[in-house]
């Protein structure tokens, strides 16, 4: 408690110091979308009103995310979000080679690359002195998914054979690829003279939705090579397929936290 008070306290008198949007009222009309930008990580207004189906944009590049309004006005289904990214999903590993000439093994395929980590979701600390909700607010700092694995690239087939030597063997698919990280969801503070009525609204009035990110499937084992075909059953091998990559971890839910600020 001690520390997070120390935040709101910093925001209150250091504010100046940080990238801002700064305005005396901010009225989004039904259905409209206001988006901090890249160099913004904190609104500053008097006034708040969010017509009906409205929403908020937090900057995602930025861990911290701060709200602080007087008054705030709130209609029916309006969204403040701050969900990280999604992982995108690993490269698929090469193919291996079927040579040309007789009698010859084809190569192996590659292990799959691994999915990218899902990014996590924003931290968010709505300073608020008078909250009016005549609907429903919906805040979303959930963590983006894990990216998965590629897939194993195929083993290469295995050249014909002749009466002189048999088929080639084939090659054994890659592994597929481990799967990517979830991200970790945004933790919310809510701080405000009235934080003891609002907590009461959660689940009705206030939505808050701290999913941790899904964590990336591993990528598919790569199918097997086959064996080369030779005269008088001088065929070759068949390869192995690749092995299924690891799934990646789930990312951690976010929490809710509620200030009495005096």
């Amino acid at each position: 408690m001690k520390k997070q008070a120390l935040i709101i306290a910093f925001l209150c008198v250091g504010i100046s110091a940080f990238a801002q949007v700064r305005v005396d009222k901010l009225v989004l009309k039904p259905g409209e979308l206001f988006e901090l930008d890249h160099q913004s990580d904190i609104l500053v207004t008097d006034t708040l009103i969010m017509m009906d189906s409205s929403m908020i944009i937090l900057n995602e590049l930025k861990r911290e995310n701060f709200i602080r309004t007087k008054v705030a006005i709130i209609g029916n289904d309006c969204k403040i979000i701050g969900v990280g990214i999604h992982g995108q999903p690993g490269r698929s590993g090469r193919p291996g080679v079927t040579s040309v000439g007789p009698c010859r093994d084809g190569t192996e395929g590659t292990i799959g690359a691994t999915g990218l980590t899902g990014g996590p979701g924003s931290n968010l600390i709505f300073y608020v002195s008078e909250l009016k909700i005549n609907g429903r607010l919906i805040i979303d700092l959930s963590g983006g998914n894990g990216g998965d694995g590629g897939a194993g690239g195929k083993g290469g087939d295995g050249s014909p054979g002749t009466v002189h030597c048999t088929g080639g063997d084939g090659a054994n698919g890659g592994d597929g690829g481990r799967g990517g990280d979830g991200g970790n969801a945004g933790n919310l503070i809510i701080s405000s003279v009235n934080a003891d009525v609002i907590r009461n609204w959660v689940g009705t009035k206030i939505i808050f939705k701290n999913y941790s990110g899904r964590a990336g499937q591993g990528g598919r084992g790569g199918y097997a090579g086959s064996a080369g075909l030779g005269p008088s059953r001088k065929n070759g091998k068949d390869g192995l397929p690749g092995s299924y990559g690891v799934n990646g971890t789930r990312g951690k839910d976010g929490t809710l936290t509620f200030e009495i600020n005096q």
